[in-house]
């Protein structure tokens, strides 16, 4: 399993997942950088990923839903700022209405991705900070923990 740590801290609103990956920091910035391949690990394999509008780049916006199974249908967004390829990228994560507009009833967080190369391999460490300790509990009761560990446990298979 990909997934070697996951903490969350109340007080510091943040949640932390570091994982480690059998592939060169290049080949797993890739996932991310292709909107077909970040479609096969944005989200938990029961609820697969479409990403609709994808730049990365500082200003760029990723939009995307995730279809349940029920055919349910769940919206959000990524504003990017900051990206240094192929190691690092900083963005405001958010959910969303049909029409991505973003949901001022769901908590958003600013997200930093940074991989690392390691023993032949990659780091990568995903940090969320959210605005208080209501909207990290929000999303924590929501099953993210859960959630995120399983989409990113995907990753090792795709760049394989």
């Amino acid at each position: 399993m990909p997934v070697t740590d996951i903490s969350h801290d109340l007080d510091t609103f943040t949640l932390t997942f570091t994982a480690r990956f059998a592939a060169p920091v290049e080949r797993v910035w890739q996932v991310y950088a292709d909107p077909r391949q970040l479609e096969k690990v944005w989200g938990p394999p029961e609820y697969p990923a479409t990403v609709v509008d994808h730049s990365l780049t500082p200003g760029g916006r990723v939009t995307y839903f995730m279809t349940g199974p029920e055919g349910e249908k769940f919206y959000g967004y990524w504003e990017v700022l900051e990206v240094e390829e192929p190691r690092y990228f900083r963005y405001r994560d958010g959910f969303a209405d049909e029409d991505f507009t973003p949901s001022i009833e769901l908590p958003v967080s600013d997200s930093t991705t940074t991989l690392t190369a390691v023993d032949g391999g990659t780091e990568a460490v995903f940090v969320t900070t959210y605005a208080d300790r209501e909207g990290l509990q929000t999303v924590l009761d929501m099953g993210v923990e859960e959630g995120s560990r399983s989409a990113i446990d995907q990753i090792d298979a795709l760049v394989a």
